[in-house]
């Protein structure tokens, strides 16, 4: 018996009201450092003030305003891991494009892919950054797109391996098309749902690491204060005020969960078609 499955509309309506958090946060972390009532370090009391109405969210270690640095903190990480899921997208699907084309390229770019995966991308990012320190948010950007395109590359080399093979990619190289033609013209506009769907997957994976890397306060160009570092500095008073830690982990948390949920239900609806 087949499982009945959501009309369109109905899948539609579903996919924004799940993607619906994630555009807000998204939309706090752009706008916010523009409604901040006050400077990321103006100090609003004691330690760990209580929220009040000078101060909503309340005071974090140093006595200042939770609130505002919530509102400055989000853009450095958001920035970041979207150049590292855009970076990582668009490599990984031209490798594997290629890969699905040329066999004896494939074979190579597969190769080389399973021993990039050999290394954790959490892992990478720990030594490069500690032997390089000075590197910033760039090296962070670099050596997590290059830890993150190998998987990202096979999973493009999978989904283009039918394509490949069409009958229109035999015309395209009858015609005397070259590579850089059948994957741009040919090859990739047939992988648009799997192009979603992979942005939305290494958004969420480049989220994690950034936020690994600025809790770990390993790159310092990530603005004046970001949601990672204030979990990590504000953990030891969560119970003289819960809002300095709980507030940047919810951003981070709902951001995650939503982008995922987006992916998972798009991914079901592009199936069910």
């Amino acid at each position: 018996m087949k499982t009945p499955t959501l009309s369109r509309p109905a899948g539609s309506r579903r996919l924004g009201l799940t993607a619906l958090p994630a555009v807000a946060v998204v939309a706090l972390a752009v706008a916010g450092p523009l409604f901040a009532p006050y400077a990321v370090d103006h100090p609003v009391g004691i330690t760990f003030e209580n929220p009040n109405g000078k101060a909503w969210l309340g005071g974090d270690r140093l006595g200042h305003d939770v609130l505002s640095q919530l509102l400055h903190g989000g853009w450095g990480l958001l920035l970041v891991a979207a150049t590292i899921a855009l970076l990582v997208t668009t490599i990984a699907a031209v490798l594997g494009s290629v890969a699905a084309l040329y066999p004896r390229a494939g074979a190579w770019i597969e190769r080389t892919a399973d021993l990039g995966m050999l290394l954790p991308p959490v892992l990478a990012i720990l030594l490069f950054m500690l032997s390089w320190p000075e590197s910033g948010a760039v090296g962070l950007v670099v050596i997590s797109v290059a830890s993150g395109t190998p998987y990202t590359a096979r999973v493009f080399a999978a989904a283009a391996s039918g394509v490949a093979a069409s009958g229109f990619i035999e015309a395209a190289r009858g015609r005397g098309e070259g590579m850089g033609y059948l994957v741009s013209r040919e090859l990739l506009p047939n992988l648009r749902e799997t192009l979603l769907t992979q942005l939305g997957l290494r958004f969420v994976e480049a989220m994690y690491l950034v936020s690994t890397a600025a809790f770990l306060q390993l790159p310092t160009t990530l603005g004046d204060a970001n949601w990672a570092v204030m979990v990590r500095e504000n953990a030891s008073g969560i119970l003289l005020n819960p809002a300095a830690v709980l507030a940047p982990s919810l951003a981070i948390g709902l951001l995650a969960v939503s982008v995922n949920s987006a992916v998972a239900i798009f991914g079901r609806g592009r199936r069910d078609i």
